[in-house]
């Protein structure tokens, strides 16, 4: 038998969502963060980058404002209104520290009790090889999501009146090859496909295809992929690390 992922928690009521670029959250999860944003749940987007590496056509001072543009239309189609860039290189984000204290400063501000990210391993399930950018923020943000309730970890937040914050009670990756957890997609994932179309200049470069039926395909698909762990529903799966 097929294993059955579990619902997501539904007792919360803020959410940080944390990725490395523009695109990322609507390749990953806007059909259920649509969803939260209809039950009244307050989602926050943050990006380390603009993105300003990710078009070949385009040099990164005339791409990065392009992109932040996307991203907050993008956004705004699933409910989510505020979108916040920590300008961290694209293409070159390092794990550590100062990723790491820039991602708990965040969560300090926003006090959320869950937080997303997406896959931070190496690979995507074995079959193709993750980018840097997605594991240092992924893996910082499982990290920072720790550090931002401890007041010895980066105390000179406290001295900027950002109080410590140990209220996060789950972190959810997205676009994981191990799910556990799961949202109904019904109800989000024409938005979600609205969503990634806002990518345009983006799309436009990576595929061939016409831009509305790429996005259609691949969130429709993966969907329905999942229906069968989530009793016959579209879903969006999350591996879900309860702290």
């Amino acid at each position: 038998m097929t294993e059955q992922l579990e619902p997501m928690p539904s007792d919360w009521q803020r959410a940080l969502a944390v990725v490395a670029h523009p695109d990322d959250l609507e390749y990953g999860c806007a059909a259920a963060v649509a969803g939260w944003a209809d039950g009244g749940r307050d989602i926050t987007y943050l990006l380390a980058t603009r993105g300003e590496a990710g078009i070949d056509t385009l040099e990164p001072d005339r791409c990065a404002p392009l992109r932040e543009q996307e991203q907050r239309a993008s956004a705004a189609v699933v409910g989510v209104s505020r979108v916040e860039f920590l300008d961290h290189r694209d293409g070159v984000i390092e794990y550590g520290t100062g990723l790491r204290r820039d991602i708990a400063a965040a969560v300090r501000r926003h006090r959320p009790e869950l937080v997303i990210t997406l896959n931070h391993r190496d690979t995507w399930g074995g079959a193709a090889w993750n980018t840097p950018d997605h594991r240092a923020v992924g893996r910082a943000t499982l990290d920072a999501a720790a550090d931002a309730g401890n007041r010895w970890i980066f105390p000179e937040l406290t001295a900027q009146g950002l109080e410590p914050w140990d209220g996060v009670r789950w972190v959810a990756v997205a676009g994981s090859s191990t799910p556990t957890h799961a949202v109904d997609a019904t109800a989000g994932l024409e938005r979600s496909v609205q969503s990634l179309l806002a990518h345009r200049t983006y799309i436009e470069v990576l595929t061939d295809e016409d831009p509305e039926a790429y996005c259609r395909t691949f969130l429709t698909g993966n969907a329905q992929a999942s229906a069968a762990r989530f009793g016959g529903r579209p879903a969006v799966t999350f591996e879900l690390f309860a702290r």
